[in-house]
């Protein structure tokens, strides 16, 4: 059969347009197959990505969890110690004001208050960790602050560690608690020290700058404070457990490992943050955002008076903790007051109705039923008189700012410019109230 020379050309073209068919759809089906590996591979990363920023979300809510388990804990254990610690303390005052015959004496007491004096400053710290220690924030000076504490950070420094101060001009107050400061600065300074053996740089800088935006703070403005050195540094390990509670890289017997937990739980109580950046070999930044003040920092408050016999009238000493009452009543009576004492709110209560009278009213704030604060808010509704709260720690929210506040361990000496200030806070009755 003879086929047609147009019929062949025609089929030929067929054929060589099947192919190129053929060759596009092979073409496309590549394409696909490479666009679909593509997005495999990118699927695979974006779920890489995803699970790791899941898994570091997860371990900074552990982190978190576990910083607001510790400092539960933390706070509990030093209030009841700041209890225990309140007639140790008070009671060796006493005894070393009387004098006892024994020669030693004298040296066993000075030496068993300087113990419970260290001891006051690490509940102090551990209670800052925690952040229920009592706090008084006012506009604070920063520059003014690092200037007058040069000397004291040069001896602690050592003559090894270069310090640099630079304070922007200018600088506007911060609202802090101008003692908790100092101690968080003396704190990163010797923790600075320790990282620079061999001896080194440190700057301590301030100026006015907004947090960056991963670091969440209260609405406002801010200024920063940081403390910069020269020494070992961190690695990663260290650097994410550092704010922790009693975790220290130094050996036993140097250090409580709570320097750092004490700033970072400072600048979460006055509604800053509290940022490390470090690296091994290249030193350690520390940076602590602090609110600006609305206010201009308050001039220097007077000096207080000499504290002697007070004989002062009748107290009413309320506290549910017998051996704390006992110590505070004794410093009282020590001091010249008549003091009668209640076992809680209802008691203090009672004795009012039966119309006992007192000039002052010393109250502890967290007791079983009503808080020292809702007494002393009960009492000032019927009469005035001056009102001295007594606490191991208190939210400052949770006592009226005219109220006069005295924490936990005290003195003798504590306690008097404490009814002191107390006193100045009302007004004084007319007459004396007669003695009941």
């Amino acid at each position: 059969m003879l086929v047609d020379a147009s019929d062949r050309r025609a089929y030929e073209r067929d054929l060589i347009a099947e192919r190129e068919h053929a060759q596009e759809a092979a073409a496309r089906l590549r394409e696909s197959e490479a666009k679909l590996r593509e997005l495999n591979e990118t699927l695979e990363r974006r779920v890489a990505e995803r699970s790791a920023e899941l898994e570091t979300a997860y371990e900074q809510l552990r982190q978190s969890q576990k910083l607001e388990a510790m400092g539960s804990l933390t706070g509990g254990v030093a209030h009841d110690f700041n209890n225990l610690l309140t007639p140790i303390l008070g009671g060796l005052d006493m005894l070393q004001r009387r004098g006892l015959e024994d020669a030693r004496a004298p040296r066993i007491i000075a030496g068993a208050l300087a113990s419970a004096e260290r001891a006051r400053t690490l509940v102090h710290r551990l209670l800052a960790f925690a952040r229920r220690q009592p706090l008084r924030p006012v506009a604070v000076d920063l520059a003014e602050l690092v200037s007058g504490m040069r000397e004291l950070l040069l001896t602690t420094l050592g003559p090894q560690v270069r310090l640099d101060l630079a304070m922007e001009p200018d600088l506007p107050h911060a609202l802090a608690d101008a003692n908790q400061i100092e101690m968080a600065l003396l704190n990163l300074a010797v923790n600075a020290r320790d990282a620079m053996p061999g001896g080194g740089a440190l700057t301590i800088a301030a100026r006015r700058q907004a947090p960056p935006a991963d670091i969440v703070a209260a609405p406002g403005d801010f200024l920063r404070l940081s403390v910069i050195d020269t020494g070992v540094g961190m690695d990663a390990a260290t650097l994410a457990r550092a704010v922790e509670p009693f975790f220290s890289t130094k050996g036993a017997g140097h250090g409580t490992g709570l320097g750092l937990s004490m700033v970072h739980g400072l600048a979460e109580q006055l509604g800053g943050k509290l940022r490390l950046e470090s690296r091994p070999g290249q030193g350690a930044r520390v940076d602590l955002w602090l609110p600006v003040a609305e206010a201009p920092a308050l001039g220097d408050p007077a000096p207080a008076p000499a504290v002697g016999h007070l004989a002062s009238g009748a107290v009413l000493l309320v506290d549910d903790e017998a051996l704390v009452r006992a110590a505070t009543a004794d410093m009282l009576v020590d001091l010249g007051y008549r003091v009668v004492q209640a076992a809680s709110a209802a008691d203090a209560l009672s004795m009012l109705e039966d119309g006992f009278e007192p000039d002052l009213l010393v109250t502890d704030h967290l007791m079983p039923g009503m808080s020292g604060t809702d007494l002393a808010r009960q009492i000032l509704t019927k009469r005035d008189l001056p009102v001295l709260i007594v606490s191991g720690y208190a939210d400052v929210d949770a006592i009226a700012p005219d109220i006069a506040r005295l924490s936990k361990p005290f003195r003798r000496d504590d306690l008097a410019a404490a009814l002191v200030a107390a006193r100045s806070s009302r007004r004084e009755p007319g007459a004396r109230r007669a003695a009941s």
